[in-house]
């Protein structure tokens, strides 16, 4: 219980203090410096942030493309260089001497067909090969004395080893090694160049093989052969066993290949080997600055390390870049690595499949953007700053008269007259205290006027008490009448001095405006009796009243104008004699009286003003003054039905089929006596 009791009251103190803390319950001044302050000071704060984050997109992406067309002019360098090495295997593909060491065509296989000896085979005689590196070696040294100094000649073990399959001559080989001598001269990025023949022969200025094993065994003669003559970039060496005589690191040397396959047959009769420094890479990579630390790298197609220069994440990065290239991410992206964010963006080349990788950290990127940053929150400083003043300084300026005229008001309502308010203002709040002055002028006039009205209303009670004796010496005076008329057998001034008490009477209906649908009935009866007596012949009349509705409620006095309309502008205005219907029907809830006349009509013109004037009776009897023009009759009705049920219930009008006029009131049907028709209609 005591738990219970803690609970309810922590929440009851909760909803009135939050209660107190509504805006409807705050102060005015305020409720003004809230709205001032959301309305000048959070718009600008929305503003400094979509500045804010607007300007971080515009520099990263700027970032972006910067790095982008950096990469891309790396890319183009190292493309160029690659386009230079396939163009290098086809100049060497189309030289005589490669074609005929790659076809074969070498001494030995001259001196094995004179000996009657299958060329290339593995039991080549022993006085052969002396004779063939005797007199290769003797032609390579009477072209060149300096072959030997500068390495460029075969070792006896090469020329050995080549010379049992069948090799060129030492002229033929001496001019393909200086041949391809040339290229690394024009070309100092290539470490090297090494031509392989089908049968495992080979020929280089700076290349050998570590082992007696054919080198078309190797990976990368195998790579070449399954391209089909298409230049393949086989990337780092790793253990293979041609090597160079400057002996690069596998790290530092990039390795591609072409086959060379006969443009007859396909048939695949060599490959052309070239290994490209890596220092080329390097220097088309090292010379691009990322931010402060931030660098580019060159991967192949499945993010394997080409180059990468010397950095804080060499040994992170790789591997990470390796794992996002594999999952198929963006050119752009963020990678965490040693608690540092880094950017990623790399391109691919097109021609050679590399990537080349620029990385940098990601606060570096957006060092700009924390400058704008900066000022963008001095800005909102003082804007807030100003917002707080002004919004101040604007709400009191605007409270503190509010607060002057409430005070007024206090006085006012209880009940000092003499208040007043003073002031030059020109703005709302001068004219809301004007307006006070008027409001206290008119209070006091009426508080005046109302005791005179009370005076008059006592009077005119007394005088109302005095009123109703003439109606009864009315209605005995017509009784005395009556009853002479009789006596003399003058039955229809009898009849109709009747009917003119009927009529007297029920108008009366002692001061209620509320009668029976019989007694209206009767007095239309009674109505229609003196002017069938006035006119005679001319005028015939129907009334039909159904007997179940006979008790509902209506409006007294609704019929009798528009019967009256039927007689004197309808019936009058025609030839010879006419009739009027008058019946009265339930329809759902509605109760529907009609005049139907067969006179003389009404025209299209008149009929659609009739029915302009009666869309809003109240403002046009209001402005016909104390003398009424036409149709007043219709328009008391009309009027009278909108002020007692609402406007959507009234009197229509339209032409009769055959000729005369056709008026319809709706009404409900009230089967109850109600207390106040006025009210009643408010409410609808």
């Amino acid at each position: 219980m005591p738990n219970k009791n803690t609970d309810g009251r922590l929440r009851s103190w909760l909803q009135q203090d939050w209660r107190r803390w509504h805006p409807e319950n705050l102060p005015l001044r305020d409720q003004l410096i809230a709205l001032f302050l959301l309305v000048g000071i959070l718009p600008a704060i929305l503003l400094g942030i979509m500045v804010n984050w607007t300007s971080d997109r515009i520099i990263e992406h700027q970032v972006t493309d910067n790095t982008l067309q950096l990469i891309s002019k790396v890319n183009q360098t190292i493309d160029t260089y690659m386009q230079h090495m396939q163009s290098i295997t086809y100049l060497i593909s189309f030289d005589t001497d490669v074609d005929s060491f790659m076809n074969g065509k070498t001494e030995a296989q001259t001196l094995a067909k004179d000996n009657k000896q299958p060329a290339g085979s593995g039991s080549s005689s022993s006085n052969d090969n002396s004779r063939l590196t005797s007199k290769g070696q003797q032609r390579v040294s009477g072209q060149s004395s300096s072959g030997a100094a500068a390495g460029n000649d075969l070792s006896s073990s090469e020329l050995a080893g080549t010379a049992g399959n069948g090799t060129l001559s030492g002229t033929s080989i001496y001019q393909i090694r200086q041949f391809l001598q040339g290229f690394t001269t024009v070309y100092p990025e290539i470490a090297g160049i090494l031509i392989v023949n089908s049968r495992g022969e080979y020929i280089s200025n700076e290349m050998y093989a570590r082992s007696p094993e054919s080198l078309t065994h190797e990976q990368w003669y195998r790579q070449a052969v399954e391209h089909q003559g298409i230049f393949t970039i086989v990337g780092h060496p790793a253990g293979r066993n041609a090597t160079n005589h400057t002996n690069y690191r596998d790290s530092e040397v990039i390795s591609v290949a072409r086959s060379l396959n006969d443009p007859k047959t396909g048939e695949v009769r060599g490959v052309v080997l070239i290994d490209l420094k890596l220092r080329v890479i390097a220097q088309a990579a090292k010379d691009v600055t990322l931010g402060k630390t931030g660098y580019l790298m060159v991967t192949d197609s499945r993010g394997r390390q080409i180059y990468a220069p010397e950095g804080p994440f060499e040994q992170t990065v790789p591997a990470k870049l390796a794992a996002a290239l594999a999952g198929g991410r963006q050119n752009v992206f963020t990678e965490e690595i040693q608690g540092q964010q880094l950017q990623f963006v790399y391109t691919t080349s097109s021609y050679t499949g590399w990537k080349t990788v620029g990385v940098f950290r990601f606060s570096e990127s957006v060092a700009e953007a924390r400058t704008i940053r900066f000022y963008v929150v001095i800005f909102l400083f003082f804007v807030c700053l100003f917002g707080l003043t002004a919004s101040y300084g604007l709400s009191r300026s605007i409270s503190r008269p509010i607060y002057r005229l409430s005070s007024l008001m206090q006085k006012a309502e209880a009940g000092d007259m003499t208040a007043r308010y003073m002031s030059s203002r020109r703005d709302e709040v001068g004219m809301l205290g004007r307006s006070f002055n008027r409001m206290i002028n008119e209070i006091r006039n009426l508080i005046q006027l109302n005791k005179q009205q009370e005076q008059q209303k006592r009077e005119a009670e007394l005088r109302s008490l005095q009123a109703h004796i003439r109606p009864h010496f009315l209605y005995n005076t017509l009784d005395t009448i009556q009853w002479m008329a009789r006596r003399k057998g003058a039955e229809d001034i009898s009849g109709m001095i009747d009917s003119l008490s009927k009529l007297f009477r029920i108008g009366l209906s002692r001061g209620s405006d509320i009668i029976t649908l019989s007694e209206e009935e009767q007095h239309v009866r009674s109505y229609l009796q003196i002017q069938e007596t006035r006119y005679r012949d001319r005028l015939n009349y129907r009334l039909e009243v159904d007997e179940s509705i006979r008790n509902v409620y209506v409006i007294k006095l609704l019929l009798q104008p528009l019967v009256e309309n039927a007689i004197y502008h309808g019936i009058k205005a025609r030839r010879g004699p006419g009739t009027i219907r008058i019946w009265a029907e339930q329809q759902e809830d509605k109760l529907i009286y009609t005049v139907e006349d067969d006179g003389a009509g009404i025209s299209e013109e008149r009929l659609i003003w009739l029915r302009r004037q009666l869309e809003h009776p109240l403002e046009v009897i209001g402005s016909q003054g104390p003398e009424p023009a036409g149709s007043y009759g219709l328009l008391n009705i009309q009027a009278r039905i909108h002020l007692a049920y609402g406007t959507r219930y009234g009197l229509t009008m339209d032409h009769r089929k055959g000729g005369g006029t056709i008026v319809q009131v709706t009404q409900p049907l009230l089967w109850q006596f109600p207390t106040s028709l006025i009210r009643q209609g408010d409410e609808e």
